[in-house]
Parts: structure tokens; C-alpha cells; sequence
């Protein structure tokens, strides 16, 4: 089950389309950090092409599948991707800098193309709402979820790795997990899969229909069905096909095949999680209980979590 979450993720909602432009409200923004001309001329390529603000955000969440889902996003040619996550709404020293530093992060792309971020860090960040509101009201949003139990294990797993590769010492899972024989909330893994709390965060600024929440447990299993939603969502012309995607039966999920080139996801992603006592799993599945039912709730729809 751990090594599938390397595979796929994604989605729902169906916004108006964002001009490819920046909109008004950005262009007063851009100005502030130099001006829109400026910004425009310095990352202009010669065949036309020029780096644009993105239209849609990749918000979270961390150890969601992510970078699954931009991977797979990226197979549509009307998309062009940011290679790296950009940190910009939710590190000062980044966002001191201004839209126009945002706007060099981007990929070069051409005007009938969206260009999309992917920061997984922006769905729990308290300030991220109100500034990625003030760029573009309008603004897509994707927000990717696994089952947050599942989700708490891999978070747990991914830095455990990075110190095992430093040569690190590395606590286990439950010393992280438990204090003083009860469930610690104070383990930041639980925080962000309590998914209620930071969703309620977004929509004081985005309306539901705003925000695409792509079923990472679904697209594990079949990421097609989820990718042609995203792209109904984005109002892409359906040009992703069941044919892009291979259950490698070696990795024990799915890789992409794009004009005949197959690739996979870094062997980083889906590796096995931690051996859990049953009973402490079950303490954390009751404690997600509520919060599930409180999310559920929120965004009008169900998953099948535990």
C-alpha cells in the first residue's frame, strides 16, 4: 500500500477560466515590484514565448502525491509546469522580494498555455490564503489529499529517510507519536492532516468552486479518471489518454509514458512506511475520526478513509 502512494493524485470544481494575462489586481501587484512592462520585456524569448504568473496553484498537500500530480499534469502541452517548488507565499525572504521575483521562477510558456506552481507547504501556512488571494482572486487551485493517517506515516517516512542518508540518527515513529501513553497532538505530522483546520483557512478568501481536491488514494489506484478531471476543472481540451499511464509491476505503481519515452517518479517516492503497533494505529484513526467528518462536511463531498 506504501510503495503505490508513488503513483498518481487528483480532483473536482469547475471555476471560470483565468486569462492568461495577469488580471488587473496583479498588475497593480507587479508594479510594486518594478513594472509589468519591465517584468514582461526581461523574460521575453524570442519565439514568442515569456514567463507568465501562474493561473493555477498546486496548494498542498505535503506528502499528498503532489508531484505526481504536476508530473501528470505535465503531459498535456498546454501546460507549462515550475520545475521546483517556489516557497514564495510562505517564505518571508521570498516574498519580500515581490511578484516581480515570483514571476522569474516561472517557466517560459506561450499565451495559449496555463502555467502552474506547486508549493505543498501552502496549504498549512496560515498567511498563504490572503497573499495568493491578493495576486488573483481568480486563481485555480488544486489541492491533492491521501487518507491523513496514511499521509502522517509518509510525512514521518520522508524525513526519517533524510537523516538515515545524512547518517543520521533518527527517532522512531512512536516516539513521535506518543507522550505520556496518550496520542502527542503536538506532532506536527497530525496538524497538517487535520484538513479541516487549514481548509476553512482557504475558504475565508476562495469559494469551493474554486479549489480542485484531487482524491490521492483514487489516483493511486487509477490516476487516468482523476487526471481527466483535473483537466475538465482547468478547462484543458482533453488531451491526456489511458495510454500515458503503466502499472510497473517492479515499482508496485503507476509510471507515464509520453511520446514514447517512459519515467517514473524518483525512487524517493512511495517507499514502505514504518512497521505501526495495530493498536496505536487505530488510536490515530480515531483520532482523525471527527476531523474527517468536520472536512467532509466542509467541501460537501466524502473519501475513503479510515
Amino acid at each position: 500500500m506504501a510503495a503505490l502512494l508513488l503513483g498518481a493524485v487528483l480532483l473536482v470544481a469547475q471555476p471560470q477560466l483565468v486569462p492568461s494575462r495577469p488580471a488587473a489586481g496583479q498588475q497593480e501587484l507587479l508594479r510594486k515590484a518594478g513594472t509589468l512592462q519591465d517584468d514582461v520585456r526581461d523574460g521575453a524569448a524570442p519565439n514568442g514565448s515569456a514567463q507568465q504568473l501562474p493561473q493555477t496553484i498546486i496548494i498542498g498537500v505535503r506528502k499528498g502525491g503532489t508531484r505526481a500530480l504536476l508530473e501528470m499534469l505535465s503531459l498535456h502541452p498546454d501546460v507549462a509546469a515550475a520545475e521546483n517548488e517556489v516557497h514564495f507565499f510562505d517564505w518571508e525572504e521570498h516574498y519580500s522580494q515581490g511578484l516581480g521575483w515570483y514571476l522569474s521562477q516561472m517557466p517560459f510558456s506561450s499565451p495559449r498555455q496555463l502555467t502552474v506552481e506547486k508549493t505543498p507547504a501552502y496549504f498549512t501556512s496560515p498567511k498563504v490564503p490572503e497573499r495568493v488571494h491578493s495576486m488573483n482572486p481568480a486563481i485555480r487551485l488544486l489541492l491533492i489529499l491521501r487518507d491523513p493517517s496514511e499521509r502522517v506515516l509518509s510525512d514521518y517516512t520522508q524525513v526519517f529517510y533524510n537523516h538515515v542518508q545524512k547518517r543520521k540518527p533518527y527517532p522512531s515513529i512512536e516516539e513521535f507519536l506518543v507522550r505520556d501513553g496518550r496520542l502527542n497532538v503536538d506532532y506536527k505530522a497530525l496538524n497538517r492532516s487535520l484538513y479541516h483546520v487549514h481548509m476553512q483557512n482557504w475558504l475565508r478568501f476562495f469559494p469551493l468552486r474554486h479549489i480542485h481536491i484531487v482524491d490521492g488514494d483514487r489516483l493511486i489506484r487509477d490516476p487516468f479518471p482523476e487526471i481527466q478531471k483535473v483537466e475538465r476543472f482547468l478547462k484543458l481540451s482533453p488531451q491526456i489518454n489511458a495510454s500515458n499511464f503503466y502499472f510497473n509491476k517492479t515499482k508496485g505503481f503507476y509510471c507515464l509514458r509520453d511520446s514514447g519515452r517512459d519515467r517514473c517518479l524518483h525512487e524517493s517516492k512511495g517507499r514502505a512506511h514504518p512497521q505501526v503497533d495495530p493498536k496505536l494505529l487505530n488510536k490515530l484513526h480515531e483520532y482523525f475520526h471527527e476531523p474527517n467528518k468536520k472536512f467532509f462536511e466542509l467541501v460537501g463531498r466524502t473519501f475513503d478513509w479510515h
